[in-house]
């Protein structure tokens, strides 16, 4: 690797002093460095990833990593996390060891796992409004009223079930540990490919995940409420 791209949020590297530190010792050993802060909400166009980054040290929480991958639109650019937050599922690096782990990163002494994303796309009457990509899950829900929404679930076209609930989580193995599993989802081995689909607080007496294949593609349907009112969901 020649080209490191630093992915700080500046929230948790306060006075980017982490920032700097891994910057100059990378170039202490003849690497090229940039920095890249985390994007703000109301961010919407930026810059693109150089294209001849080698690595993206991430640096902050589970939450700054998912930004990042977010932010990179599926480029396929390798990420290592930096830990500044507290749990830190995804960013293996503590400041502790944190020159041992860059002088590991330079001379190749690394390995690199690949995990699937999602994209997803928001249509309203037959109309894109929006697209992303998601490393952890997409989360649909009800917002607003405390109502129940009624989500009818395709897979590749074709009508798989109905759910009368708070939301539905589409995940990836890699978010597995989040939201879906508050929400009585498996647990599963990042490394593997596939999709689950958990709803959220169904009307049922049977709570059921569906496990589908990483290709299939999942449409989510939210038909007219009671009396053809919208249901409105966020």
């Amino acid at each position: 690797m020649k080209h490191f791209m630093i992915y700080a949020n500046q929230h948790k590297d306060v006075g980017l002093k982490t920032t700097e530190r891994i910057g100059k010792y990378l170039e202490t050993k003849g690497q090229r460095v940039s920095v890249r802060l985390m994007q703000r909400e109301q961010e919407t166009d930026r810059d693109p990833f150089p294209e001849d980054a080698d690595c993206m040290i991430v640096l902050g929480g589970d939450g700054t990593v998912l930004q990042a991958v977010r932010e990179k639109q599926g480029k396929h650019l390798p990420i290592v996390g930096v830990n500044l937050g507290t749990l830190g599922y995804m960013t293996e690096i503590e400041l502790s060891n944190l020159e041992t782990a860059l002088d590991r990163l330079v001379s190749g002494d690394y390995e690199q796992e690949s995990r699937m994303m999602l994209e997803g796309r928001i249509f309203a009457k037959d109309e894109e409004l929006r697209q992303g990509w998601a490393l952890n899950d997409i989360v649909i829900s009800r917002s607003g009223s405390l109502q129940i929404i009624q989500y009818k679930i395709y897979v590749n076209g074709m009508f798989l079930n109905e759910y009368n609930a708070d939301g539905v989580i589409i995940t990836t193995p890699t978010g597995s540990t989040g939201y879906n599993l508050s929400a009585g989802g498996p647990l599963v081995e990042p490394r593997a490919k596939l999709i689950m689909v958990t709803p959220i607080c169904p009307h049922t007496l049977n709570q059921r995940s569906i496990i589908l294949s990483p290709d299939d593609v999942v449409e989510i349907v939210i038909p007219e409420g009671r009396e053809g009112k919208d249901q409105t969901v966020g």
